[in-house]
């Protein structure tokens, strides 16, 4: 029999729960540890659109990327989905920075999806381990690698163009200009994001780092679908669905 905390076990030991940023929240959020799992449910987000499929599919388990509990509350109400979660007896558990750094994670698949090669991690004092990765590319014109991103995480792209060509690149996905001096440190020509403000661009055509803004879902939720085979090997006698949720934002031109 797999309960809820031997598959907790196993995600804390490849992405260990220790390694998230301070202000996260990760680990079983909701739920009994010791129910028993027979079908799981993966997806970035919990969402009424994910959490009405996982009812659907009658899953014991929800492993997300983002937590379902981040931000303080003061109540949980009817209609909340951490309430509605858990009147469903459905347990969820948050893999979130601890994913972004861990080996395979979020910014590996990033890494190999752009096809950067020999990726390391970027030493940062914002997190205890490596979460952006560096990496090389062939030599590319800036805006030509920019639009291969668009392609390959269909997506549009907002970027900060270089006029020299690039070879080194540094990669994090969602919201990842925390580090841009680490990368810029590390030699990168061209930093790939996921989330940038108004002024992380201004920061970045100042200091002279070609700069490309992906999406924070696009950067991060096919890192999902590894996750999902990570424990398919494990566990292989789990039904495992990958939730379909659709991207918040919206593109018209």
């Amino acid at each position: 029999m797999t309960d809820v905390k031997m598959i907790s076990d196993y995600l804390d030991s490849f992405a260990p729960y220790n390694t998230k940023c301070e202000w996260d929240n990760c680990g079983i959020l909701i739920g009994n540890e010791n129910k028993q799992v027979n079908k799981i449910g993966f997806a970035l987000d919990l969402t009424a659109e994910t959490l009405e499929q996982a009812m659907e599919f009658g899953v014991d388990l929800i492993i997300t990327h983002h937590p379902i509990i981040f931000k303080a509350q003061k109540n949980f109400l009817k209609g909340n989905l951490a309430f509605e979660l858990a009147s469903s007896a459905i347990s969820a558990i948050s893999v979130h920075t601890c994913f972004d750094c861990a080996e395979s994670g979020v910014n590996d698949v990033l890494c190999e999806i752009l096809e950067i090669r020999n990726a390391v991690g970027v030493e940062s004092e914002e997190c205890k381990l490596p979460m952006a990765r560096i990496g090389e590319i062939d030599e590319s014109d800036f805006v030509e690698f920019a639009k291969k991103v668009s392609k390959k995480l269909n997506t549009v792209c907002r970027i900060v163009d270089t006029d020299r060509k690039i070879k080194k690149v540094a990669v994090c996905g969602g919201a990842g200009m925390d580090f841009l001096d680490d990368v810029i440190k590390c030699g990168a020509d061209a930093y790939v994001t996921g989330d940038c403000s108004h002024h992380g661009f201004l920061d970045a055509s100042q200091k002279g780092i070609g700069l490309i803004a992906a999406g924070h879902f696009e950067t991060e939720n096919p890192a999902m679908y590894r996750l999902m085979d990570i424990i398919a090997d494990k566990f292989p006698e789990i039904e495992l669905y990958m939730l379909n949720q659709s991207n918040p934002v919206k593109f018209i031109g």
